[in-house]
């Protein structure tokens, strides 16, 4: 791994970057009537996106702003710039990433047009972000947040809604927990941005939509799963190579699922809750490998899971997998609406590095010279996987990220010495189930704490 590409400048990263930052900070104070300051970010915004398709809509909308006359359409076009100079943003810092682990990225591939949800529950949700931007998160109160709940409750039931509806449930709550924004001393500016520029360009008809470009028949091979955890909600999202059953080259492909959740339920306890929606979780968590036949996928390499179309397969060990298949497996193409630095989630394999911990609890490895700092907040409370065992480790799957201006590495399994053998221990490892005490202990605290949900759910449908 060319771990010194990771480390040098990117071209037009920091001004690319900063007209983001500007726009974001005229969305604290809100863009319901003219500042001439608040409209100094919608204009340094439309200016970066100067010569592209958004041009002519994105000046016309930070005109609007400086007027105070923002309609939803300039908000759309607004958002769709941000999201466009972020997703310039991703290209560079991916194909550097790329090159460092040595990885060719496949052909795109053409997207079918997807079905279009209901359209008046996509513009109820669109008005309701409409009304945050003009507010601002300085502007924020609890009547405002609470526009949201009506149009979540009525999008859960519609699949293909659901994604938004996750988004902007979880979103809300962020916001209402900040309530009133008056008094609040900070907000997270980009990640608030970010979920509102999100959800705007997933209120347009047809951009949620991920269509299947084809069906994958060969076989799985897990990597690591990574799982992250909101007070509303859980993911697990496996990465594997897939090896097609035509002998053509191997490819990096994900698997996901994403359950929405109680806020008492959390560590081990969310593997109960994803457990049930797909068996690639016990197959990963138990080193196995999965036949697949006719397993729906799309252009970004997401396997649209469903068990009718696999089955488990052999024992496949990770760190094998890593060594052998990884280097020459082929990475997708990231979809458009995906183009987020915050995505990139490049699998690589380290070894041959040492580690060290500074005086704040970093955790640094330096890979043939190079110092990549170690995600530590990214290992899951639901696994073995710990920051400890990390620094003793040996070897790593891990995802390169970028995160507050630098790449760095999310651990997905280690090998570690543990009474003088060398062991593997992966943050999935307790997905298919365990016997582990800490891993039964918090299962069965989740248990408890679904059972006396359910028990008050009954009591109140009953009264």
């Amino acid at each position: 791994m060319r771990a010194d590409l990771l480390t040098g400048p990117v071209e037009g990263l920091d001004e690319a970057l900063a007209a983001v930052d500007a726009f974001d900070h005229a969305l604290v104070a809100g863009l319901l009537r003219a500042q001439p300051a608040g409209a100094a970010g919608p204009t340094r915004l439309a200016d970066a996106v100067t010569g592209t398709p958004l041009a002519a809509r994105a000046a016309e909308a930070a005109a609007k702003a400086a007027a105070g006359a923002v309609g939803e359409d300039h908000f759309v076009a607004l958002a769709a710039a941000r999201t466009a100079l972020l997703g310039s943003v991703h290209d560079a810092l991916l194909a550097r990433a790329e090159e460092a682990a040595g990885r060719s990225r496949g052909a795109p591939a053409v997207s079918p047009a997807g079905g279009e949800p209901a359209a008046n529950l996509l513009t109820a949700a669109r008005a309701w972000l409409c009304d945050l931007a003009r507010c601002g998160w300085q502007g924020l109160d609890h009547e405002v947040v609470s526009g949201a709940s009506e149009v979540v409750s009525a999008m859960l039931p519609e699949p293909a809604l659901r994604r938004l509806a996750t988004l902007l449930d979880g979103f809300a709550a962020e916001l209402a927990a900040s309530c009133p924004g008056a008094s609040a001393e900070r907000f997270p500016v980009r990640r608030w941005a970010d979920l509102w520029s999100r959800g705007m360009l997933l209120t347009v008809p047809g951009a949620a939509a991920a269509p299947v470009t084809g069906t994958a028949d060969g076989r799985l091979l897990p990597l690591g799963i990574d799982v992250t955890e909101h007070a509303t909600a859980a993911q697990a999202q496996v990465h594997a190579v897939f090896e097609p059953a035509d002998g053509s080259g191997p490819r990096l492909v994900r698997a996901g699922v994403a359950v929405p959740k109680p806020d008492t339920v959390v560590g081990a306890g969310i593997w109960q809750l994803l457990r049930p929606h797909m068996s690639l979780l016990a197959a990963a968590g138990e080193g196995r490998s999965m036949e697949l036949t006719g397993m729906p996928v799309t252009a970004g390499g997401d396997l649209v899971w469903s068990d009718e179309h696999a089955r488990p397969g052999e024992p496949a060990e990770a760190f094998a997998t890593a060594r052998v298949a990884l280097p020459t497996a082929t990475a997708p193409v990231t979809t458009p609406l995906d183009r987020h630095p915050a995505g990139i989630a490049v699998p690589v394999f380290l070894e041959g590095y040492t580690a060290r911990t500074d005086d704040d609890g970093v955790l640094t490895f330096t890979v043939a010279g190079s110092d990549l700092v170690v995600d530590t907040d990214r290992i899951p409370a639901a696994g073995p996987l710990t920051p400890e065992a990390v620094a003793r480790s040996g070897a790593c799957i891990a995802l390169i990220r970028w995160d507050a201006g630098a790449f760095g590495v999310q651990p997905l399994a280690v090998e570690t010495t543990v009474r003088k053998k060398v062991t593997a221990v992966h943050a999935g490892a307790w997905a298919g189930g365990t016997a582990d005490k800490a891993g039964v202990r918090a299962e069965k605290a989740a248990t408890d704490a679904a059972k006396v949900l359910g028990e008050r759910a009954g009591r109140l449908l009953r009264t």
